[in-house]
């Protein structure tokens, strides 16, 4: 089972510095229409061709989507490989803070 956190626990572990390698699973066109700055893309459609990407960035690995629905299913398949991910769940729909526009 992989860890969970909520869009709000996110938002505080960013808001104090926490070092976190997040990366958002939507999809582009989600991507561009906001964003958490502190975040990476690795669209869910991309992602087997790019889970080698997932490592590149220091910091404990979370990942996010718009529910918590896709971003979960990419936890259960990598914590079935034996890596420590964690999900968070309500995604963007509940995320407090502020987003980024564009690419």
């Amino acid at each position: 089972m992989h860890a969970e956190m909520t869009s709000q626990e996110l938002f505080e572990q960013l808001s104090n510095g926490g070092k976190l390698n997040l990366i958002d699973v939507r999809e582009p066109d989600e991507w561009e229409e906001g964003h958490i700055k502190e975040a990476r893309s690795i669209p869910l459609s991309q992602f087997q061709a790019r889970a080698h990407e997932v490592h590149d960035v220091e910091g404990d690995v979370v990942f996010i989507c718009r529910s918590g629905a896709r971003s979960g299913r990419v936890c259960e398949f990598l914590t079935l490989q034996g890596f420590d991910v964690a999900n968070v769940v309500g995604g963007m729909l509940a995320w407090p803070g502020e987003v980024v526009t564009g690419p």
